[in-house]
C-alpha cells in the first residue's frame, strides 16, 4: 500500500489509485478526486450518490454497484452515466473515497 498527497493530504491509495481507507476522506477532497476523473463541477445529484455510497459502505462493508445505487437511491442508471460518464462505478467510488467496485474491470 503506498501514499499520495490529494489536496494537500497524504492518504492510502492502492496500486490504481483508489483510496484504501474510508476514514481518510472528507467532503473537502472529492472536487479534487471528481477533477482527476474529469468531473469539473460536484452538483447536488453528485452528492446525493456520494454521500449514498458512503453511507451504503459503512453499513455493508462494500462498495454498492449500480444496480444497488439505482435501486436504493432513486438515481436511474442513465442518470449515473450522466453524473459520471464512462465509467460510473469505479468514478462514483474513486469520488468517494472507497475501493473499487467488485466486479469493475
Amino acid at each position: 500500500m503506498s501514499t499520495t498527497q490529494i489536496a494537500g493530504r497524504e492518504v492510502h491509495v492502492d496500486d490504481e489509485g483508489f483510496m484504501t481507507d474510508p476514514a481518510e476522506w472528507t467532503e473537502d477532497l472529492a472536487p479534487t478526486l471528481a477533477k482527476q476523473v474529469g468531473i469539473d463541477e460536484l452538483t447536488p445529484d453528485h452528492w446525493l450518490v456520494i454521500r449514498y455510497l458512503r453511507t451504503d459502505f459503512a453499513a455493508e462493508g462494500e462498495t454498492a454497484t449500480l444496480r444497488r445505487i439505482s435501486s436504493n437511491a432513486g438515481v436511474t442508471t442513465k442518470r449515473l452515466f450522466e453524473l459520471f460518464p464512462q465509467k460510473p462505478g469505479k468514478k462514483m467510488a474513486y469520488v468517494s473515497g472507497l475501493p473499487k467496485p467488485k466486479g469493475c474491470i
